[in-house]
């Protein structure tokens, strides 16, 4: 029997609270004297029953039409689902975005129309106020019974997307497939490349080992030819290579020439060697106090070509001699010097510094210039004693003084630039032979860098492929 509490409230209105869910309800008094009636009514209990018959067939005509509504729904669902399961196929990983959206989807239309249903239930209590309990159990049931079907749905839709995923999967290991067996053409075809590249390297190397071997004989050849311009020979000292060197053109060149060494030491110095020529009437044509300085010469205070020059000077004034040459080979990394005839006029007059090769031929230079300058002032003396004019005599012959000088000059730099040429050429034919071993090491590397090679480093830093050797990697899914 339903028992029904009520409460008067302000205004003429009651409160009737359900017994089964403590629920209140408003109403006034006609509706609560009507109630009342009904209650006391002994026919309560048939217009009760005919009544919840009529909520049951509105309930099972709202339940009809829900479920033809969400029947609708499922079908434009699996519309959908079908073309997510089509898009998925294309984008792997728009496949779980898509569940959610599907399951959303079947849940807000399943929440609509259990609001819908509530509402409609609410009006149904409003006008059968006694009946609103029961109708609640009765759509709460129903509710349930939508929920689980919905969740079978649900359960369905999960079996299909399991089911694209085992698809997904199959095509992954076929796309894995043909990525393995490109990289097996790929392996095979860097095997043939690398092994045409070893060929091409053996035989670049033999090319380059030859041309260098060409370039060692060059530089040897080079090297022996500047050696042979310097008369530094092994075994020998300085002084007996110039004095050997003399002696053995004295009787050709100069048959009159006085050579020998300076062993006067009254003043407390002395030179090494001292050259004299003078002509046929025994007059003295030129002199020369001469300085060997070999590279063994060097003292604590003494290592440059300068150092020895002061005591030159003095060698010379003391033993009366014309020129001061100093045959060094001191300062070997000095260009200056490397010239082979350096004047040093400005320090001190008539004084040379040069190297041992052009020993005799500075000699020879200063001789026959000494000559020539004798016989025109032979010339000179003659006509000034027969009192002629002479100006232009005297202008010609500095004419010939600078023109003697000029051509000097001239042949002094052209030896320095073959000097200078020979060794340009020893340093490029080396730069040359350092550039082919550079170019085999690069080949080298280059060797290495390739057997380096694999398909993991070549996609390295690729999402795509990543993914697709994780999946590999990964167990099957059961």
């Amino acid at each position: 029997m339903l028992i029904l509490q009520a409460r008067s409230r302000p205004g003429n209105m009651h409160e009737i609270i359900c017994p089964h869910c403590a629920k209140a309800f408003k109403v006034d008094e006609s509706g609560y004297a009507e109630i009342l009636k009904q209650v006391r009514d002994t026919d309560f209990a048939q217009q009760l029953h005919e009544r919840l018959e009529l909520a049951e067939c509105d309930k099972q005509s709202a339940v009809e039409l829900a479920k033809a509504q969400l029947s609708n729904d499922l079908q434009k669902t699996a519309a959908a689902k079908d073309a997510e399961i089509l898009q998925l196929k294309s984008k792997l990983e728009g496949r779980e975005a898509a569940q959610k959206l599907a399951v959303t989807q079947a849940l807000s239309t399943v929440e609509k129309e259990r609001d819908r249903l509530v509402n409609a239930l609410a009006e149904s209590e409003r006008e059968k106020k006694a009946a609103s309990e029961l109708a609640e159990a009765l759509l709460a049931s129903e509710q349930h019974k939508i929920t689980a079907a919905k969740e079978k749905e649900i359960q369905e839709l999960k079996a299909k997307l399991q089911a694209v995923e085992l698809e997904k999967k199959l095509a992954v290991s076929e796309a894995v497939g043909a990525i393995e067996k490109e990289r097996d053409e790929l392996r095979n075809g860097i095997k043939q490349v690398q092994l045409e590249k070893q060929l091409s390297e053996q035989s670049l190397k033999d090319k380059y080992e030859t041309q260098i071997k060409d370039r060692d004989d060059a530089i040897e050849r080079l090297k022996d030819m500047k050696a042979r311009l310097s008369t530094k020979m092994v075994g020998e000292t300085l002084e007996q290579h110039c004095e050997t060197e003399f002696n053995r053109v004295r009787s050709m060149a100069f048959p009159r020439a006085y050579f020998e060494k300076d062993n006067d030491a009254r003043t407390g110095s002395k030179g090494d060697y001292i050259f004299r020529d003078s002509d046929e009437a025994s007059t003295e044509i030129i002199s020369i106090m001469f300085e060997m300085k070999n590279e063994s010469d060097k003292t604590a205070t003494k290592s440059k070509n300068e150092d020895f020059l002061k005591e030159l000077d003095r060698d010379r004034s003391e033993k009366g001699c014309e020129y001061a040459i100093l045959v060094s080979l001191l300062e070997p990394d000095n260009e200056l010097y490397n010239a082979g005839i350096v004047d040093v006029f400005h320090r001190y007059p008539k004084m040379y510094v040069i190297r041992p090769q052009f020993f005799l031929p500075m000699i020879t230079l200063l001789r026959n210039a000494a000559i020539n300058s004798l016989k025109y002032k032979s010339e000179l003396a003659l006509v000034r004693a027969q009192n002629i004019d002479i100006t232009q005599f005297e202008s010609q012959l500095e004419t010939f003084k600078t023109a003697f000088s000029k051509n000097y000059d001239l042949a002094s730099r052209h030896f320095q630039t073959a000097i200078a040429e020979i060794d340009k050429s020893i340093d490029h034919l080396q730069k040359t032979k350092d550039a082919l071993i550079g170019a085999d090491r690069n080949l080298r590397l280059a060797n290495d860098k390739a057997q380096d090679v694999t398909i993991k480093k070549l996609t390295r830093g690729n999402p795509t492929m990543a993914a697709k050797f994780a999946e590999l990697k990964s167990p099957p899914a059961r």
